[in-house]
């Protein structure tokens, strides 16, 4: 029965992983949508469409999904939504900020599932404006370490297109901008022939809260299950977890 038990526990962490999957791929097919509309369905012309097709692409979503995004939010293809973007703040376990981006085509269900999530996981909600303060606006280009691609390789190609630092993150550098930057930081990496996992403006806490195995375990799970939510598309905390407890909570 031992072999039996492996193999249903296989296929519940593989079920796991494809209902996540699934959620991404619906996420960055949002973005595409959202850009085409916004912007227009050319990505020659359309950066933030630009950026939000290759990381699609760079996640292995189909080509024929990423295209009818683009007919779907540039009106060249009918059942397009009209999605909104909606910031939603809480605080999770030992104070630790919460930001809930949201796209959704229906704000009083996208307010329900952030706070049905708050409330069953730790973390409860906060007024506009008292947790986003701790958030700064950020242009974040993610890349992939590489043969002759280094953090001075990387210094030198974007530091006159608007970056401002360079961190190494074990196996992917990091480039941090000014958020009306990223597409300049972007340019000036292709340019040089460095490739890039994605592109673009995002939340960096100005201050972090150091967490235990214990916080983190209970930040983890609030973010889990705020990510569950369809109308969810990204949550930004100012948790700070150190590599010695990362390590802890991968051994569990």
């Amino acid at each position: 029965m031992s072999g039996h038990s492996k193999w249903a526990t296989t296929k519940h962490k593989k079920a796991v992983v494809d209902a996540r999957r699934g959620k991404l791929f619906a996420r960055l097919i949002k973005n595409i949508e959202v850009a085409a509309r916004q912007g227009g369905g050319d990505p020659a012309g359309n950066p933030t469409l630009y950026d939000a097709i290759q990381k699609a692409r760079k996640n292995s979503v189909p080509l024929d999904n990423i295209e009818r995004a683009v007919k779907r939010g540039s009106g060249a293809e009918a059942g397009g939504a009209d999605y909104q973007t909606i910031m939603y703040e809480g605080y999770g376990p030992q104070g630790v900020a919460v930001l809930v981006e949201c796209l959704t085509d229906n704000r009083n269900r996208a307010a329900s599932d952030v706070r049905v999530a708050m409330t069953r996981n730790g973390g409860s909600m906060a007024d506009p404006g008292s947790v986003s303060y701790l958030f700064t606006r950020k242009g974040v280009v993610m890349v992939p370490s590489a043969d002759g691609v280094d953090e001075d390789a990387i210094l030198s190609a974007v530091l006159e297109a608007g970056a401002e630092e360079v961190n190494d993150l074990d196996g992917v550098f990091e480039v941090l901008s000014e958020a009306g930057d990223v597409v300049a930081v972007r340019t000036a990496l292709q340019d040089a022939g460095i490739d890039y996992d994605s592109a673009e403006a995002t939340f960096v806490p100005s201050v972090q809260v150091p967490a235990d195995e214990d916080v983190a375990r209970k930040v983890f799970r609030l973010v889990e299950a705020l990510e569950d939510s369809d109308d969810v598309q990204a949550v930004y905390t100012n948790v700070d977890v150190s590599d010695e407890v990362l390590a802890s909570l991968d051994a569990e």
